[in-house]
């Protein structure tokens, strides 16, 4: 006999026993411009297995437009629509060519792919002109896209999903946290401001930066504000690089790199710190010592892909290095959801304690 046949209550508790039976976790997604694309695929993956809920999404840059677009799509039409929504933004972000029409399966990233002649000039310029001189009328395609394809008044509202999106704020040079009602095309124009390509974005009379200069992505407001034990990160800079870079372009390569990670592996450190000290406390009294204990960190990156891209890559938006960044993505979400799925809940699959002196 049929589900259907019994009034639909079989059908009922099987619906229920799905969703007692998701995991819920909190993602913290870190900025790298088109190399975002990476963490689009990661977070395409991830839907599609439905295995999991989400509690909060915590974002810098290239992380805080994915957050914001994914939850756009979420609170509108669930998984699906989160999916259908990153895709838009991606293919409006890659030259406006449907990701459809771009071969993906199995493509491999181009090595050190850079970006147009034009943009490499303009960059070039950026050492002697300001943002304001080069761009007087404060261009931005970016504010475009997001402004047609995201509702912010309906993202403030909504109560699905706890977002918290990094600015850096020019004169203090601290983290300056947006959460959902706070939301607009500013905020993630502020996230992904790089201090020599545009000009600060200004809110309520401060300026700000990138997000990526102070926290990259950010992790204590998934601690303090969400109750989910699980935080997965999904990492863009390579975490480590073989060999000491001795070219000057070698070496500005890493120190960019080392600048927009700095601040993520210090919060790493304290958290593992503080993490020690709960577990090593005897009793524990405390919300904030309890919560400690019971945190599990995750990670999905792709170190030997990300070693081989340079920063001049993530100003890179044509479609084919664009969906090939997105199919690298799914492919590393589902090995590592295969190797890990079962942990979550249970146990950190990143090891913490590496940054303990």
């Amino acid at each position: 006999m049929r589900p259907a046949t019994l009034c639909g209550s079989v059908t009922w508790h099987v619906k229920i026993k799905d969703i007692m039976s998701n995991k819920i976790v909190s993602l913290a997604l870190q900025g790298g411009g088109s190399h975002g694309a990476f963490t689009w695929g990661v977070l395409d993956r991830l839907l599609e297995d439905g295995r999991l809920d989400l509690e909060g999404i915590s974002g810098a840059s290239a992380g805080a437009m994915n957050a914001a677009v994914m939850a756009q799509g979420y609170v509108q039409d669930g998984r699906d629509g989160a999916r259908a929504a990153l895709e838009r933004f991606w293919t409006a972000l890659s030259n406006g060519v449907p990701m459809d029409h771009v071969t993906t399966e199995g493509a491999p990233v181009i090595a050190n792919p850079t970006p147009m002649p034009g943009m490499q000039a303009l960059l070039a310029m950026t050492r002697f002109f300001s943002p304001t001189q080069l761009n007087p009328l404060d261009i931005n395609p970016l504010r475009d896209i997001l402004v047609e394809q995201v509702d912010f008044e309906r993202l403030r509202s909504q109560r699905e999903l706890k977002l918290f999106i990094a600015a850096t704020q020019v004169s203090t040079g601290t983290l300056k946290i947006f959460r959902n009602p706070d939301l607009s095309v500013e905020v993630l124009l502020a996230s992904a401001c790089l201090p020599s390509l545009h000009r600060p974005i200004e809110i309520d009379g401060e300026a700000y930066w990138d997000g990526g200069l102070t926290a990259n992505p950010p992790i204590f407001p998934l601690l303090h504000s969400c109750a989910a034990r699980d935080v997965m990160v999904v990492l863009l800079h390579p975490s480590r690089r073989a060999g000491t870079p001795t070219s000057s372009h070698d070496i500005g390569q890493r120190l960019s790199e080392i600048s927009f990670s700095s601040a993520f592996f210090t919060e790493l450190s304290g958290l593992a710190l503080a993490k020690r000290e709960a577990e090593n406390s005897t009793l524990a009294f405390g919300s904030l010592e309890r919560r400690l204990r019971q945190l599990n960190i995750h990670m999905i990156d792709a170190n030997e892909l990300m070693e081989q891209l340079t920063n001049l890559s993530k100003l890179n938006t044509q479609a084919s290095f664009i969906g090939s960044l997105f199919q690298q993505g799914r492919e590393r979400a589902s090995e590592w959801l295969e190797q890990n799925f079962d942990q979550i809940g249970h146990t950190s699959t990143f090891d913490l304690s590496r940054f303990l002196s």
